[in-house]
């Protein structure tokens, strides 16, 4: 009961379609995909303070 077959997953992507549309949810993965980043590299102890300053000079420029 635990598992998702091939049928769960599609309705799932297609509710998810859905609710957001086809534009945002390349925004929604790479959020996402930041997130998980962060957490990891939260989780190991490193002090990502200084990248982060790091990339928001970039991109202000």
């Amino acid at each position: 009961m635990g598992k998702f077959g091939p049928t769960e997953i599609i309705l799932i992507l297609a509710i998810v379609l859905l609710f957001f549309g086809g534009k945002k949810i390349p925004e929604l993965m790479k959020g996402l995909g930041k997130g998980v980043k962060e957490f990891k590299d939260a989780s190991k102890g490193e002090n990502t303070t200084a990248e982060t300053s790091t990339e928001i000079s970039k991109e202000e420029k």
